[in-house]
């Protein structure tokens, strides 16, 4: 299996009661996802609260995952921003060694043109020691990559692995496969496209709920993969309930609940201006649960 095919995970960071990083949950939750049969994981993307993160706390967080994981699974490790010579500068001041791609979303706030955006992939390709995967998720930066320039970037940037499509939008995602260089990369960036994206030519999904039900969602994309259509849809109804109830206060709100619910993580809490779910939310979390 090639590298960003199949099941990726998108950790979370858990926290104590005191908001202090839980190092001992992030360690069972690492060997709880590579157990389950995950195929790699990334690290300090947007679930992880990477934006309320300390750069040591950071540091603590890569060093526990890497010594965790072993090098049993590969690691993706999440870099981006809007500043785009702040982004290069981490790039080349980062010990990168246990990590075999750059996971950067697309910049946010600036709202950048798509000639913009092409010319920031292309800066961060450049000067990225490591293959970049580009993060389109306009629900989170207000800015879209559309298909057209993520098809130029393919084409003409070299050193990018591929893209995480996170708009939403299913046309969007199969005009990129349709259209795309093979070696060029697409995952789905949303659990509730994941198996339809797949099935499309997709390569997987890097998943929020599949670090909560790895074994579930794993066979999912491997029977999608497989093109094994029924039984892959036989799952995704199952999980399509607890996908929207993940969601509906929040990421990682609702998929720190869940995992907290499953005993995984100690405490559901986040960091402001984030809020733990409420108890409505977990009474229907905890009765979902027992259907798996």
């Amino acid at each position: 299996m090639k590298l960003l095919q199949g099941l990726g995970v998108a950790l979370i960071t858990p926290f104590n009661e005191d908001e202090t990083v839980d190092f001992s949950s992030l360690e069972k939750l690492v060997n709880y996802n590579i157990e389950g049969g995950v195929d790699y994981l990334v690290v300090l993307g947007t679930t992880a609260e990477s934006a309320t993160l300390k750069a040591e706390e950071k540091r603590e967080i890569i060093e526990c995952i890497k010594q965790t994981n072993n090098h049993r699974l590969p690691l993706i490790l999440g870099i981006g921003g809007n500043h785009t010579a702040d982004i290069i500068r981490q790039l080349q001041t980062t010990d990168l060694e246990a990590f075999s791609a750059i996971l950067s979303v697309s910049p946010y706030y600036n709202k950048p043109s798509q000639e913009g955006i092409f010319q920031h992939y292309k800066a961060l390709a450049k000067n990225s020691p490591k293959p970049i995967i580009i993060y389109n998720v306009p629900g989170r930066t207000s800015s879209n990559i559309e298909a057209t320039t993520t098809l130029r970037m393919a084409n003409e940037i070299e050193n990018l692995l591929g893209i995480k499509e996170a708009s939403g939008n299913f046309l969007q995602s199969t005009d990129i496969l349709k259209n795309k260089p093979q070696d060029f990369i697409l995952t789905s960036g949303d659990d509730e496209y994941a198996l339809p994206v797949t099935l499309a030519g997709g390569d997987g999904v890097i998943s929020v709920l599949g670090q909560a039900l790895p074994e579930k969602v794993s066979q999912m994309i491997r029977l999608g993969l497989e093109n094994k259509v029924q039984d892959a849809y036989q799952i995704h109804y199952q999980i399509q309930s607890l996908i929207r109830l993940i969601f509906a206060e929040g990421n990682p709100t609702g998929i720190k609940a869940l995992l907290a619910l499953q005993g995984i993580i100690k405490t559901s809490n986040t960091r402001l201006p984030l809020v733990k779910a409420t108890q409505q939310l977990m009474d229907k979390l905890s009765s979902e649960l027992k259907n798996f």
